[in-house]
């Protein structure tokens, strides 16, 4: 009996040995490689989730010469590396996922060379709600030949960094991953337009992608130099003069980082990401600023942005940080409307009130409530 007792207890801490040494490693690797487009190879979910979108058109190229020639490699699983390719990264979760999907729609829409764009969606780690493999695969269930790759963002990398803000949203770490686009693209994309989800193109974006940043630049933006520079730092900055010398004999002006294009290989020899985090540090011991990921931008960048006409960001559509009230369209002509600010369109339009500018979002929303994604199959 004592011979048998004691088979079964190697036979058990054997079973033990083999999950924790062969199996849990399995599991760790599968959360951050990324299925392609096939259900079949994508880890299960813990969960389903309640995000339904119909099918978008499968836009392509147009028929003229003047788009590079493709590949066929679409979904998670097609390359980044072409020279050819116009890259967009932007943030997927579960929260503003409604509204990347609308900007990837009005993106693809208006695009001359639609199959020329290359997609970089950063992904929580972690997100309960909808899982990046989740995420991969309903993008790529919705726009069928989308050249994209899920990038997952390790929040752990900035949560300690992040001070609490005027809204609880603008504290969610994934607004801060931006800051960490030269890490967690490849290294073979050496320039990137990053847009928020909350936005959507009525141009070109092949137009804003030639845009050129001038060499001694590192990102290039709208700058709005009639807005009160000084109200977004507290007086704790202004009367330090150790930190107002950050702008020396600059002029530095507002810009919103919701659209911006990024020289990645300037950002990465200058390691502006680090830079970024430094002021983040010195924002927890002393408080010199209130507005989210926004600032430690401002205190970077502010007075080095290289010019983009305003058309490329139509901001503050969603209103101020507080109330979220209707705005008006600025002066002049249109490329992207930006709803930045508390309101969201697809939020006022499910509520049955709408701001009158939010009618313009809503044709690009594929969001169907009568759809429900089906949980991920092994």
């Amino acid at each position: 009996m004592i011979g048998v007792s004691r088979f079964y207890s190697l036979l058990f801490f054997a079973a033990v040995f083999f999950f924790v040494v062969l199996y849990i490693p399995f599991m760790c690797l599968a959360i951050r490689s990324l299925p392609s487009n096939d259900a079949s190879t994508a880890p299960a979910a813990a969960a389903d989730h309640q995000f339904g979108f119909s099918k978008a058109p499968d836009y392509r190229n147009n028929n003229n010469g003047n788009c590079p020639p493709t590949h066929s490699s679409s979904g998670a699983a097609a390359a980044p590396c072409r020279p050819s390719l116009i890259h967009v990264a932007m943030t997927l979760d579960s929260e503003y996922l409604r509204g990347s999907m609308a900007a990837v729609h009005s993106i693809l829409r208006h695009a001359s060379c639609p199959e020329q764009i290359f997609f970089h969606f950063i992904a929580a780690e972690f997100d309960s709600a909808t899982p990046p493999a989740a995420l991969s695969q309903l993008v790529g269930s919705t726009f069928t030949s989308l050249k994209f790759k899920v990038h997952i963002f390790r929040e752990e990398t900035v949560v300690n960094l992040i001070s609490t803000s005027i809204r609880s949203a603008l504290e969610n770490p994934l607004n801060y991953a931006r800051n960490y686009l030269g890490e967690l693209l490849d290294p073979c994309v050496k320039r990137v337009i990053y847009l928020d989800s909350d936005l959507i193109l009525v141009d070109d974006i092949s137009i804003l992608w030639a845009i050129q940043i001038p060499e001694d630049k590192v990102i290039g933006a709208p700058e709005y130099c009639h807005a009160n520079f000084t109200r977004y730092f507290t007086e704790n900055f202004w009367s330090d003069p150790d930190l107002t010398r950050v702008f020396g004999s600059k002029k530095p002006c507002y810009f919103n980082t919701g659209v911006m294009v990024m020289d990645l290989d300037k950002w990465r020899e200058g390691h502006f990401g680090k830079k970024i985090e430094n002021w983040m540090k010195l924002q927890r011991e002393k408080r010199i600023y209130e507005l989210g990921s926004l600032p430690p931008f401002l205190l970077v960048f502010g007075g080095n942005v290289g010019p983009i006409d305003h058309r490329w960001n139509q901001h503050g559509l969603g209103g101020d940080n507080v109330a979220g009230s209707c705005r008006r369209m600025h002066a002049g002509p249109v490329s992207l409307m930006h709803w930045s600010g508390k309101g969201k369109p697809w939020i006022r339009l499910d509520q049955k009130k709408p701001c009158p500018l939010d009618y313009h979002w809503e044709p690009y929303d594929l969001y169907n409530p009568k759809l429900k994604v089906q949980p991920l199959q092994l």
